[in-house]
C-alpha cells in the first residue's frame, strides 16, 4: 500500500481543498491528512483557526476522499511523518509553513518520501482567505455547507 501524507489547517473546507485531496490521491493507495493544532496555527498565521482543530479534523474524518485524518503534534510537527512514514508527501501549491527544510528532515529520519507540489485551482476563487472573508460578511454559501456535499461520511 502507497501512503500519501497531506498536511495543513483545513480551516473551512472549500473545493480548492477537495480538488487537492483528487490530485494528491493520484499519489498512491491510501491518503493520511494531518490537521495542523490550534497553538500551531496560530503560530504560523499570527491568529487562531475559525474552527477548532476538532471541528477540523471532524470535517476532514467525514470526507470520502481521505481515508485517515488526524491531529498533527503541538511539539514536533516533524514527529508525525516519522510516526507514518509515508511513500508520498503532497503539499498545497501554496503552502510555505514546515517545507522549506522537510527534504533535509526526511533525510534525516532516513525516510525515502517523495514529495510533491500540487496546482492550484481556482485559487482567486478557492482560498481559505477568501472563505474565511465571506464567512466573516455573513455568505450562507460558507465553505463548510458547499464541501459538505462531496465529502461524505465514510463507512455508513
Amino acid at each position: 500500500m502507497k501512503k500519501v501524507l497531506i498536511f495543513g489547517t483545513f480551516d473551512g473546507l472549500h473545493p480548492g481543498h477537495l480538488n487537492f485531496f483528487e490530485q494528491a490521491r493520484k499519489y498512491g493507495d491510501y491518503l493520511l491528512a494531518v490537521v495542523a493544532r490550534d497553538k500551531t496555527v496560530k503560530m504560523i498565521k499570527n491568529r487562531p483557526p475559525s474552527k477548532n482543530e476538532t471541528e477540523r479534523l471532524a470535517a476532514l474524518q467525514k470526507c470520502q476522499l481521505i481515508n485517515e485524518a488526524r491531529l498533527g503534534y503541538e511539539d514536533n510537527p516533524y514527529r508525525i511523518i516519522k510516526e507514518i512514514k509515508p511513500d508520498v508527501i503532497c503539499l498545497g501549491y501554496d503552502q510555505q509553513a514546515f517545507t522549506e527544510d522537510l527534504p533535509e528532515k526526511l533525510k534525516k529520519m532516513k525516510l525515502a518520501t517523495k514529495i510533491y507540489r500540487m496546482k492550484p485551482y481556482q485559487p482567486e476563487k478557492y482560498h481559505s482567505s477568501i472563505a474565511r472573508a465571506k464567512r466573516r460578511a455573513g455568505d450562507e454559501r460558507s465553505s463548510s455547507t458547499i464541501n459538505s456535499q462531496k465529502c461524505l461520511i465514510l463507512n455508513l
